[in-house]
């Protein structure tokens, strides 16, 4: 029982640290990030808004009540993340080696996961049983 509760534990608080750790690049204007939001034709308002979403996504996944909604929120941002590097930025993005691409990829797995782990606790699901 504890094993599970450990993997349920670093299932919320890994994507959260993901999304939680792109903030400061975010929102200090990072070269790296002004570099990404300016090929997707975003820079300023996307990277400055994204980072607000991605916020607010961290901690609802944080928040026992509300991980299912940020999960949610989570898969739609990291769709458009691993959409716009495989079609836009590529997968290495100024030669970072791959690593915001992977990090897109475990943050979707992560928010797959925990949203079917919760999928009874969606209130258009819950209604459906």
């Amino acid at each position: 029982m504890k094993t599970k509760s450990i993997i349920n534990a670093l299932l919320k608080i890994i994507p959260a640290i993901i999304l939680l750790q792109t903030l400061f690049f975010k929102f200090t204007a990072a070269p790296e990030s002004v570099y990404i939001f300016e090929q997707l034709h975003m820079e300023p308002w996307g990277r400055i808004g994204l980072g607000i979403v991605e916020l607010i996504v961290a901690v609802l996944i944080l928040i026992p009540k509300t991980t299912w909604l940020g999960a949610l929120l989570g898969i739609g941002i990291m769709l458009g993340a691993l959409f716009s590097h495989l079609t836009l930025l590529g997968v290495v993005v100024q030669d970072d080696g791959g690593i915001l691409f992977i990090l897109a990829l475990v943050t979707f797995i992560f928010c797959l996961i925990l949203t079917w782990q919760r999928r009874f606790e969606i209130p258009f699901i819950k209604n459906l049983f």
